[in-house]
């Protein structure tokens, strides 16, 4: 048996075991273990004598809200992308992968732009293959039928606060927050003329406001430009070059996330500008882009896997009940500082 399947996790940090450990260490699959918990008949008696002596090895403990859902559930949940393009998507999408693992359950994943392009219906898709329940993650176009889904089904937003319903469970990133982290770190290195590359929906706005806030509070407001870019790495070029072309020129930049500051990257070498040496560039997301050694760009981390395990804990509880009120997990950003931030120059 190895460390994994005994409950240590990649870092050596005990975790709690799962269906997938018990079904490796008893050298089953996660279906057997899953009768085996139902205590279904179909199972040989050395089987079962296998996944119970696992289970007790590994100190497994079934999820009992998970356990207390209806049988005749399909077992899938939907989950509806907005651009699978953005590798923002990718630490979140692991965080909701392996907490819905956990209990046997299987996400399916659409992305709404690619289903806009042939003409199909995103959540209708879903709700025909009798998903137990959606989440929403990013920014959104298909609002009204989202709302109309969480009507009959069980529904949570990750990543966004669009729509806000009272049985909507939302699990997000303290935007606010996390701009504001991104504005001080740029106004501590002495940078006062600044951009903001705005991103779309709430999350833009209160991103926006984030920025906007700390260069009041600083009196630097005169001297700050934004401007609309989207979350594209087109968007992020178009954005900075018109903030470059500004009758204020900024000397750094907040992007929406860290698809426009690739943009704005590209913005400034066609423009003969060095980063950070003539404009400093901090993204948001903090995706495995930023990381790249020859990206190595200053980003907002927003906690992406705890906020798509958040999400999915939320969708797992509500499958129980409905109508529970609202719940919403905001999670602290950091700022993570790598080389595309400096003084002015």
């Amino acid at each position: 048996m190895s460390e994994n399947e005994a409950g240590i996790d990649l870092v050596g940090n005990r975790r709690p075991a799962t269906i997938r450990d018990v079904a490796a260490h008893a050298g089953v699959s996660k279906s057997v273990v899953s009768r085996v918990l139902r205590d279904e008949p179909n199972v040989s008696a050395e089987r079962r004598a296998r996944v119970r002596d696992a289970m007790a090895e590994l100190g497994y403990r079934p999820n009992t809200i998970a356990r207390g859902l209806s049988e005749s559930r399909s077992g899938t949940v939907g989950v509806v992308i907005n651009d699978l393009r953005n590798p923002w998507y990718v630490s979140l999408l692991e965080g909701l992968a392996t907490t819905f693992d956990a209990v046997d359950i299987a996400p399916l994943l659409v992305d709404s732009r690619l289903d806009h392009q042939v003409g199909r219906d995103t959540v209708e898709t879903l709700l025909s293959r009798q998903v137990d329940g959606l989440v929403v993650v990013g920014t959104t176009d298909a609002r009204v039928d989202v709302e109309r889904a969480a009507q009959s089904i069980p529904v949570v937003l990750a990543g966004t606060l669009e729509p806000d319903l009272p049985t909507v469970d939302i699990a997000v990133d303290d935007d606010r927050v996390g701009a504001r982290l991104a504005t001080e770190h740029l106004l501590a290195l002495g940078h006062r003329r600044l951009g903001h590359i705005q991103g779309p929906g709430m999350v833009g706005r209160l991103r926006r406001e984030g920025f906007e806030e700390t260069i009041a509070a600083a009196g630097a407001a005169d001297k700050c430009v934004v401007e609309y870019g989207g979350t594209t790495e087109e968007g992020g070029y178009a954005a900075t070059v018109r903030l470059l072309d500004s009758s204020l020129p900024p000397s750094a930049i907040l992007a929406f996330n860290d698809m426009a500051s690739l943009g704005a990257m590209s913005a400034a070498d066609d423009r003969g500008l060095s980063i950070p040496r003539d404009l400093s560039l901090i993204g948001y997301d903090d995706t495995q882009l930023a990381s790249l050694r020859h990206i190595s760009l200053t980003s907002v981390d927003n906690g992406n896997f705890t906020v798509g395990a958040q999400a999915a804990k939320f969708l797992l509880r509500r499958m129980g009940r409905l109508d529970a009120p609202q719940q919403i997990y905001r999670h602290t950003p950091q700022l993570v500082v790598r080389r595309t931030t400096a003084e002015p120059r």
